[in-house]
């Protein structure tokens, strides 16, 4: 007798086998359809397109411009003038100087400038403004493209002392990276001949001291004053910084090339054929990819890659360009989509600022191609062999350290064929360290992923204590002597609390009534996380609460098992807790990836109970 497939794989499901249907994980087998052009044809013949209907748009539409519904101008998008003026700047630069349509496309150019010179412009967009004026002016196009009486205002405005005090020199209440912001406008500043270069130099030596200061010896920077909140944006910086070297003529130190080589190693562990990027922290969807093509593509440029190396990094890069104009650009918008489709972003990100986010991401994708293109790679048909190479030479298994002192923060990376786990060991300090993209979990596309300003109501697969007196305590901030251990394919990271973060503040509160020893186990196909709880004396306990918002579907729950019969997860157990339930999330906001929607919320807990002794809880994933 010959089992039909649906019989055998609910026969297997039964087992706790991975069913033959839904086989793989559909994000991380995702090939984007442009993935063989090179990457030069691929912004050229899509990224410039995308340019020029946002031109058109808004020399018609002007501040009354509406995207998807929104109102750009009208949104208090403070960086937004010098998106506009960037993005619109890279179509001028892209058209022929013999090209009949330049001069309308240079009145249009002066017009949406003279909109847009009198409206807030912070930051990020004094930068992007800067940048675009310096390039128009090499261009021998800044005298058409900008009136005198408007270049006169920008010139003013356009200033790193609307952010940094004098003559302290310290940002006013913002992020450390925000140096390196503030050192380029004032470089760019002195190419166009508005002032000296001794700002420029203190701005300089602030970024560089903050580096040595909370990164070390690891060469990754934490975005607070030591706090330890590492994401994607501490791996890029020192890229960003290398860039604003190279595009304000500045010559970048060896230091800073090995720096470098730090973060394209981290970006080469983490690379795969679906074009995907980092999987945790903060303000994520296409910008988590654009990452690394800023990183590989400046890496590539200023020789720290092996030529194998810059072979495949280009590779990757493309598949990232190819996947922003099929997975992240919405025909249907005519713009990126990080808000529809079950997608969700942080409020940063909001779809309040949905032109802006437009003009960034393709400029990225312009002046990474740029750099690509000087490397040597114009036009160069992308290598189809990617995963055979990564499977060859990334390790199955690393450590990156990113600090250690009272604390340790490291990422561990898991290779397990076309997944690719980030294990995130950190604290998101003060407003992150309780939002799930910050926990200390094994972050892998359609498998495990964190939650945009999620706050810890649902905390994802972490155990939620909840004491008698009413406190909240989460193992997420306090985490010492991290240790990882390797045997055969099996890889072991372990660390220890002596304190848990008790919740409902801006910042992460020691409470030290319980210890917590966790233990990551991490196999072909199945990862598991051991927590051992060990009271203080005798502490009461109101609850523990455990929640897995998952991409799998069809959920059959057994006693602390439930499996699914679609998804990259097939199996999920619990031990150590009660009873386990799993419903649909029926399209919560609560329950949405950056890239798209959790579709099962499974939910374990216990009763009242008195600690005493050790309490051990565990979970186990299996995945295709």
């Amino acid at each position: 007798m010959r089992l039909s497939r649906t019989i055998l794989s609910a026969a297997l499901l039964a087992l706790g086998a991975a069913p033959l249907a839904q086989a793989g994980n559909p994000y991380a087998d995702y090939v984007p359809p442009l993935s063989a052009q090179p990457l030069n044809r691929i912004v050229q013949d899509n990224a410039y397109k995308q340019l020029d209907y946002f031109f058109r748009k808004l020399a018609e539409e002007k501040e009354g411009i509406k995207i998807d519904g929104y109102a750009p101008f009208k949104s208090g998008d403070k960086f937004l003038p010098g998106k506009v003026a960037a993005g619109l700047g890279h179509a001028l630069l892209n058209t022929p100087k013999d090209d009949p349509r330049l001069p309308q496309l240079l009145q249009q150019y002066s017009d949406i400038a003279d909109m847009t010179v009198d409206m807030d412009n912070h930051t990020w967009g004094i930068y992007y403004y800067m940048l675009m004026l310096r390039q128009l002016k090499d261009a021998g196009l800044l005298e058409r493209a900008i009136k005198p009486a408007t270049l006169e205002k920008l010139r003013r405005q356009l200033d790193w002392r609307a952010f940094v005090t004098q003559p302290g020199y310290e940002l006013m209440n913002l992020p450390t990276n925000y140096y390196g912001v503030a050192f380029s406008i004032a470089r760019l500043r002195v190419l166009m001949g508005w002032e000296d270069d001794s700002g420029a130099k203190v701005l300089l030596n602030k970024m560089l001291e903050h580096y040595a200061a909370y990164s070390g010896k690891y060469g990754f920077s934490d975005e607070t004053s030591g706090e330890g909140r590492f994401d994607r944006y501490s791996i890029l910086l020192i890229a960003e910084i290398c860039e604003r070297f190279v595009e304000t003529g500045v010559e970048v130190t060896p230091d800073l090339k090995a720096m470098l080589r730090k973060a394209a190693t981290v970006a080469l562990n983490v690379a795969n054929p679906s074009g995907s990027g980092f999987s945790f922290g903060r303000s994520l969807g296409p910008y988590g990819e654009t990452a690394m093509l800023e990183i590989l593509s400046i890496s590539a440029y200023l020789g720290v890659l092996t030529p194998e190396e810059k072979e495949y990094a280009y590779a990757y890069s493309s598949r990232i360009a190819a996947r922003y104009m099929d997975f992240w650009f919405n025909p249907a918008m005519n713009s990126v989509d990080m808000w529809n489709q079950g997608r969700r972003t942080d409020t940063y990100r909001g779809k309040h600022r949905i032109l802006g986010e437009n003009f960034s991401l393709l400029h990225q994708l312009i002046f990474t191609n740029e750099q690509w293109n000087m490397a040597g790679m114009k036009d160069k048909a992308p290598r189809q062999d990617l995963q055979a190479w990564l499977d060859k030479t990334q390790p199955k298994f690393s450590l990156t350290w990113f600090a250690q002192g009272e604390y340790d923060r490291a990422m561990a990376v898991f290779r397990d064929r076309k997944n690719v786990f980030s294990l995130l060991m950190i604290n998101g300090g003060q407003s992150q360290y309780n939002n799930s993209p910050y926990y200390p979990l094994p972050f892998a596309p359609g498998i495990v992923s964190g939650i945009a300003d999620s706050g810890s109501a649902h905390p994802q697969l972490l155990p939620k204590i909840t004491l008698a007196d009413g406190t909240e305590l989460l193992g997420t901030s306090y985490i010492r002597n991290i240790k990882d251990s390797r045997k055969g394919g099996r890889y072991t990271v372990s660390y220890h609390q002596d304190e848990l973060a008790k919740q409902g503040g801006k910042a992460p509160a020691k409470d030290s009534r319980i210890k917590l020893d966790s233990v990551y186990t991490m196999a072909p196909g199945v990862i598991t996380r051991t927590d051992t709880y060990t009271p203080v004396g005798k502490q009461e306990v109101k609850q523990i609460s455990l929640d897995f918002a998952s991409f799998s579907d069809g959920a059959k729950v057994q006693a602390g098992t439930v499996r699914f019969a679609e998804g990259a997860v097939y199996e999920y157990s619990v031990k150590g807790l009660g009873g386990c339930k799993a419903e649909p999330t029926n399209g919560s906001d609560l329950y949405k990836a950056p890239y798209g929607p959790m579709k099962t919320l499974v939910s374990c807990s216990s009763g009242q109970l008195t600690m005493d002794k050790p309490l051990v809880i565990q979970w186990t994933l299996k995945y295709r």
